[in-house]
């Protein structure tokens, strides 16, 4: 799977991600905003944005981008029906977001369609 579907499926379907994994997800995102400010790790470790439980940092020790193939290809398994990809019906491609109506390649524009 390619990396623009991926990120397409975790921005905008971030809902059927498990409670694990959306833990996991924030548990990445917070270690990097803090990466280079120790105070601010440890609040947010406090606060509980960043997790140290096993099972959450297991998601995450083969690294981000598998554990984000991982999840997308888990989604598309078990609730393909729930995830709708946007193509754009000129040139078939990917559009920025579920709702948008313009493609970002090709420049078609598809609003008089609906």
């Amino acid at each position: 799977m390619d990396r623009e579907t991926i990120n397409y499926v975790i921005r905008y379907f971030s809902e059927l991600l498990t409670e694990d994994e959306a833990l996991a997800l924030n548990h990445h995102m917070y270690t990097l905003k803090s990466a280079e400010n120790t105070s601010l790790r440890n609040k947010m470790a406090e606060l509980g944005w960043i997790n140290s439980d096993p099972e959450i940092t297991r998601l995450l020790e083969l690294g981000y981008e598998v554990f984000e193939q991982n999840v997308v290809t888990r989604i598309m398994v078990e609730v393909p029906q729930k995830v709708f990809f946007n193509n754009c019906p000129k040139c078939n491609k990917l559009a920025r977001t579920p709702y948008a109506k313009q493609c970002r390649h090709c420049g078609y524009s598809w609003h008089h369609l609906t």
